[in-house]
């Protein structure tokens, strides 16, 4: 899954933050915030001179003799989230977006990017800078092609390049006359120079075996065992993805936002292991954590960060066969490496095998979940006293989760993503332009939805839950849609699925209750999680027809939003699970981990099936007999309380017919999966 975006997810921004009192969403016909055409120019107070900057890069353009440079919005690991000096865009730009591509010519410098961000790249670029409202290899190729010469070499730093987009440029520039060239050393860093912010020096640390799984000998025999039985025999397995090198060694440091990673790749071999990082970053005890009375091919070496390249390219001149994961290694890597020598897989082993969490892992995750809802309910019940005294607004809310988060809960070390605090509808919280601030925020009140997407980031395990409440009188349609997706995500929490079954046919199951009125929303249905890893991570539900494995865990969000109204959207926690049936066989289920009541004031229990109500009693159940006693133990009694109130047991007022819908779908879609 390379750069998904879950976390500040870019495709949330927009419907929240325009309907209720932000900027106006921009569209292809209006005319740019900037006006270039008068001199001086008008210019917002916001805008970067980039003027010396794009001087000094065109004159390592010339030194190169290139025609163009290509700086995409990446680092080389294809991360989610970039460390400060990996944003060589924002800073050769001026635009802090958090996705585009930037092309600079010897005459033109050109920022590629979505309609997410075109308003705050207006006022983030001088008028040096052209906008281009497209995103994709393929247009700034064609782009190229009437900007360049024939006989002109377009440059890029090959560790900044996925191999997709690699073969997707080199696609376009075909049979053109114009030349990719690889530049190892980045041309934006020499230009940067000293005012570039240095790399993370802060330690890696060995996890507490207390909060691991397995030791990191056992998980290298277990992938070394995937090596040998692999029919195509590889000899040695690259990890490129920092979460891939932090998974295997139980290590964990904090070079990413939001993510406890630290930079790093991994060559594993069948005889010997090798971990490209910088060595002053371990202590001594971490040393003898990886080193301590080891044997021949079970021993680490240590090699500087550095020299991966070099060093994969002198592996791969022997007899052998190096085994990659191509959504998360660049062309940097893999253009040394002989094709013929490559045994390529979308995910490596490692990405696969740590998406299954054996039972201390997801003891260790359920028990932090427990604390993570502590949390939460603290945080419902302080919005529901406060809210209506007009005393709070988004940003004194953002401030207030992250406090009963971190402020009294152990194992916390901070959040899982940037969290979406949105009122009304759900996306303000993901342009910087947009997210609440000291200086621009709005209140709270008790008239409208508020979205709550937030998590943690724990010693045993990492959380991520959004729940959408409302606390005055919701409108007919509002608790309908709110009910529909509550349904969705019930559907697709108690589905029985054979053990063969994509993600992507069972998001259907979270669709169905919004399809039946002709509704839906436009964004992927869930995604995978880590223990004190990623929050976003493989599997996932609705974005690739990817498995989704006993003992691994999902996050099923479906949601809806009312453009210029409000927004909707569920969120929780799931296990993978042996499911009980009739008849023998290899059938899944979910079990949920999350443990937050959903909103009883936007519930239309005339929707719901019987099946629906004896599922929700069930879990309100659980919720009680979980939650409840630390509650008790904190001593936190009016938390105690509400919780007692908002699991009380639902009833039925009519009938509804969704149980013979249900049915209908679960049957059609068990064929189709069979038929796949």
């Amino acid at each position: 899954m390379a750069r998904a975006h879950w976390g500040c997810c870019p495709w949330l921004v927009i419907l929240c933050a325009y309907a209720w009192g932000y900027p106006e969403p921009p569209d292809l016909g209006r005319e740019d915030v900037r006006n270039c055409s008068i001199n001086p120019p008008y210019l917002p107070v916001t805008v970067v001179n980039t003027t010396v900057r794009l001087t000094a890069l065109r004159q390592q353009l010339q030194t190169q003799n290139l025609s163009a440079y290509i700086i995409p919005d990446t680092d080389a690991h294809m991360s989610e989230y970039l460390g400060t000096a990996d944003k060589r865009h924002s800073w050769i730009t001026g635009f802090t977006g958090s996705a585009g591509t930037a092309v600079v010519t010897m005459e033109k410098a050109t920022l590629w990017t979505d309609s997410r961000y075109w308003t705050q790249a207006e006022r983030q670029m001088d008028c040096n800078w052209e906008l281009h409202k497209q995103v994709g290899a393929t247009p700034i190729a064609t782009w190229l092609l009437t900007e360049i010469p024939a006989g002109g070499r377009v440059g890029f730093d090959p560790f900044l390049l996925s191999i997709d987009s690699w073969n997707s440029y080199d696609l376009a520039l075909q049979g053109s006359d114009r030349q990719l060239v690889s530049i190892t050393v980045n041309l934006v860093d020499l230009v940067w120079g000293s005012e570039r912010p240095v790399l993370p020096s802060q330690p890696i640390y060995a996890l507490q075996e207390a909060f691991t799984g397995s030791t990191w000998q056992e998980k290298v025999s277990d992938i070394r065992s995937q090596m040998q039985k692999h029919s195509k025999a590889p000899t040695a397995v690259l990890l490129s993805s920092l979460d891939e090198t932090a998974w295997l060694f139980n290590l964990r440091s904090s070079d990413i936002p939001y993510n406890p990673f630290f930079y790093s790749y991994t060559l594993l071999t069948d005889s010997a292991i090798r971990l490209f990082v910088n060595e002053s970053r371990f202590s001594s005890e971490t040393l003898t954590y990886l080193n301590s009375s080891c044997t021949g091919s079970m021993c680490v070496q240590l090699e500087d960060y550095s020299q991966v390249r070099d060093s994969v390219q002198a592996y791969a001149s022997g007899d052998v066969r190096i085994w990659i994961g191509t959504s998360y290694t660049t062309y940097g890597i893999y253009e040394v490496i002989p094709k013929e020598k490559l045994v390529t897989d979308t995910y490596s082993p490692v990405m696969v095998t740590k998406a299954v969490k054996n039972s201390k892992e997801q003891a260790l995750l359920k028990a932090s979940h427990v604390r993570d809802a502590v949390a939460v309910i603290r945080y419902l019940v302080w919005l529901e006293k406060n809210v209506p005294k007009g005393t709070v607004d988004e940003f004194s809310g953002a401030e207030m989760v992250e406090k009963f988060r971190g402020g009294v809960l152990y194992f916390y070390l901070g959040q899982s993503h940037c969290p979406v605090q949105c009122w009304a509808a759900p996306l303000s919280a993901f342009s910087p332009l947009l997210s609440p601030t000291k200086e621009l925020n709005r209140k709270l009140s008790t008239d409208e939805m508020y979205l709550l997407d937030s998590g943690g980031q724990y010693w045993d395990g990492t959380t991520d839950i959004t729940r959408t409440v409302h606390w005055g009188t919701p409108s007919a349609f509002q608790k309908e849609a709110y009910t529909r997706v509550l349904i969705g995500n019930i559907d697709l929490s108690r589905l029985v699925f054979p053990a063969a079954t994509s993600g992507r046919l069972m998001e259907a199951f979270a669709r169905r209750a919004l399809w039946n009125v002709g509704l839906n929303y436009g964004h992927g249905t869930g995604h995978g999680i880590g223990n004190f890893l990623g929050v976003h991570e493989k599997p996932g539900l609705g974005s690739s027809p990817c498995l989704m494995p006993p003992a691994s865990l999902c996050l099923p969000e479906p949601g809806y939003y009312e453009d210029g109204e409000f927004g909707i959207r569920i969120e929780d926690v799931v296990l993978v699970v042996e499911a009980e049936t009739k008849y023998p066989g290899t059938y899944l289920t979910f079990e949920v981990v999350s443990l937050v009541p959903y909103d009883r004031n936007l519930i239309d229990v005339s929707l719901l099936s019987p099946e629906h109500l004896q599922y929700l009693n069930l879990y309100y159940q659980t919720i009680r007999e979980k939650v409840g006693p630390e509650l008790l133990r904190r001593q936190l009694l009016e938390e105690h309380e509400w919780l007692q109130q908002h699991t009380e047991p639902l009833s039925a007022r009519a009938p509804g017919p969704a149980s013979l819908a249900f049915l209908l779908t679960a049957s059609a879609l068990a064929i189709l999966g069979w038929s796949a």
